[in-house]
């Protein structure tokens, strides 16, 4: 029997990973078996557990497992090795990790002594996708499949489950646990228009999630795609091509991306472009990152006025949208203020700025959206806070006289040289449209006479030939002179995460050793 064979032998939607088909009921069921058997392991309400694991219908199980018993679960980036996954193990004062087999030795490199592992064998796509051939349990822990096999569901579940802790991916220094409050049951209905309108999901649809299910947008997307009646497709990791034949193949409704998934896409020929039906698409939504403006309008040149965008963050949820239709009309725009949302413009003294003028973004999320702190940090919840609903995620930009929020930056990325603010992402967008760039990071490093000059650190395509002078030269044709680069320097990889954000920490910390 084939795979389409075996879908089609399937009642109501149906989760899709790698070649396994999984009825979302099921998925469920066994999502509830393994609640009774972590609640066995001393895990019950209010308790936070970690989830290190690769996208595959387990990690579903696992998170959907939390709600049941009342636990808050944590997803924890699985590249994390060091630093990072140890003070996450011990902020989130998680009891339990559930681990794919081969990360297991990673994570008892780091745990805290009190934290108990429960292993997860590494599913044939996983092990096939991530070139990790045959993965064997470790031996040393209970196993995620003998807890669901040994366990009946609950007795009860919890009306009011907690939200997941999404750590933040520490751009700037060590991640942030985002500790949101309950979705009061009331609201569920509220926060489903606003994902319908956000990012297109509908009862009966299809939705792709190529992004890791660690990071907020498609860690909420699948979850809220599986509740509202929708077959789900699970890539382990985005492939370009991959992603065509599974849209084509499950006539795939809506998909939720990241800008550099575009830049993928597009760096396809196009014959393999055209191989494709993507006609069954009605909403393709994009967040997390930047998207410079030729390679939106190049997708939305391709894909149809398919393409929207949102703005917001692991705190407040989505706080703008826009449509293919809206951001051609508002070229560079995040979009304006969804449902009952608001944003405010201020300024250093915190007060509003008028329209077109740059400031640094205040938003007041829908009222539907839970409130939320910084695990462990309420003083850092605080010190965003502007009063009356609304908090800043650190962004720096304008709004137009039609209400359409841009963004400049990041507040920490901008650079002061001379007593000048530069914006390094209007400097980025006009490096990438240089023939030859993959990628470019733009950043301030010291400087005796200005205090911070502008450093570049690009990203060349295979077999691309560009020379520094070339990337200042095409800055100068653009742009004003105190805004070419004063260092220019070719990495082999920029470092960015799987959500397309870029950490420039890394590169800063070799100029700036003390600060990072």
């Amino acid at each position: 029997m084939n795979h389409n064979e075996r879908q089609k032998d399937m009642t109501g939607p149906v989760v899709i990973s790698g070649r396994r088909v999984l009825p979302v009921a099921e998925m469920k069921e066994r999502a509830a078996r393994l609640a009774s058997g972590l609640r066995q392991l001393g895990v019950g309400p209010g308790d936070r557990y970690a989830i290190m694991m690769r996208n595959e219908t387990g990690m579903l199980e696992a998170t959907f497992a939390a709600s049941l018993i009342g636990a808050v679960p944590v997803p924890v980036n699985w590249h994390w090795t060091g630093a990072d996954l140890r003070h996450l193990l011990s902020d989130s004062q998680a009891k339990v990790v559930v681990v794919h087999s081969d990360l297991v030795p990673i994570v008892e490199a780091q745990k805290p002594e009190r934290l108990r592992i429960v292993e997860v064998a590494v599913p044939p796509e996983v092990a096939e996708e991530f070139a990790l051939g045959t993965v064997a349990p470790t031996g040393r822990y209970p196993m995620a499949e003998q807890l669901i096999e040994d366990n009946d569901p609950p007795a009860e579940s919890v009306l009011t489950p907690p939200m997941s802790v999404i750590y933040t991916s520490g751009t700037t220094g060590l991640a942030k646990g985002v500790l949101r409050d309950p979705i009061a049951p009331e609201k569920a209905g509220d926060i489903a228009g606003l994902l319908r309108q956000v990012v297109g999901f509908r009862a009966g649809g299809t939705a792709v999630i190529p992004a890791p299910l660690y990071h907020t947008a498609p860690n909420v997307a699948a979850t809220y795609a599986l509740a509202m009646g929708m077959s789900l497709v699970i890539m382990p990791k985005f492939d370009a091509e991959q992603f065509l034949r599974v849209v084509a193949e499950h006539r795939a409704t809506a998909a939720q991306m990241v800008p550099t998934m575009f830049v993928r896409l597009l760096r396809l020929p196009q014959d393999i472009r055209e191989k494709y039906d993507l006609s069954s698409l009605e909403n393709v939504s994009h967040s997390a990152a930047p998207c410079p403006p030729d390679i939106k309008r190049a997708m939305i040149d391709w894909f149809g006025p398919t393409i929207s965008e949102y703005y917001g963050g692991s705190e407040g949820g989505a706080w703008t949208v826009c449509t293919s239709e809206q951001w051609l009309a508002h070229p560079g725009t995040v979009g304006a203020p969804v449902g009952d949302a608001a944003i405010r413009i201020l300024g250093p003294d915190r007060t509003e700025v008028p329209a077109g003028e740059t400031g640094v973004v205040y938003g007041r999320p829908p009222s539907a959206w839970p409130d939320f702190t910084y695990l462990g940090d309420d003083a850092k919840r605080r010190a965003i806070d502007a009063g009356d609903g609304f908090y800043t995620l650190g962004d720096v930009g304008h709004v137009d006289k039609d209400g359409y929020l841009y963004l400049s930056d990041r507040l920490n990325d901008m650079v002061i040289s001379g007593g000048v603010n530069i914006y390094p992402v209007e400097i980025e967008n006009t490096v990438l449209g240089l023939a030859g760039v993959a990628d470019v990071a733009v950043f301030g490093i010291p400087d005796a006479d200005f205090g911070e000059a502008l450093a570049a650190h690009v990203e060349l395509l295979p077999d691309a030939t560009v020379t520094e002078d070339q990337v200042r030269e095409h800055v100068e044709r653009n742009l004003a002179k105190y805004k070419v680069p004063k260092v220019v320097v070719f990495e082999a990889r920029l470092p960015r995460e799987d959500s397309g954000k870029l950490f420039k920490r890394r590169l800063r910390e070799q100029y700036w050793p003390a600060h990072g």
